[in-house]
């Protein structure tokens, strides 16, 4: 038998031009958040979990992006903006 989860409504706040959450106290105290968390977008939809302070190292780092099998075709579309062309002496 699985603990039934706890659902707290909460609202999107503006905050410049972004939206955000405001967490209860008693929830960031419940879980230790600090001023960072991790958010990871899973296909049951968004978790947030606490920053580990452990860096990853550089083959850590390459390894983890190509676990992710991201499309990068479009990345050459992007270098070729027209951006380049409003850089002072242009």
């Amino acid at each position: 038998m699985t603990k039934p989860s706890r659902i707290h409504s909460i609202k999107l706040i503006s905050i410049g031009n972004s939206k955000g959450v405001r967490l209860p106290k008693v929830i960031l105290q419940k879980y230790g958040f600090s001023d960072t968390l991790l958010l990871e977008e899973t296909e049951q939809g968004i978790l947030l979990r606490q920053m580990d302070n452990a860096k990853l190292s550089w083959e850590e780092t390459y390894q983890e992006m190509a676990q992710e099998q991201e499309d990068w075709e479009d990345f050459d579309n992007t270098l070729l903006d027209g951006l380049e062309m409003n850089e002072v002496g242009s």
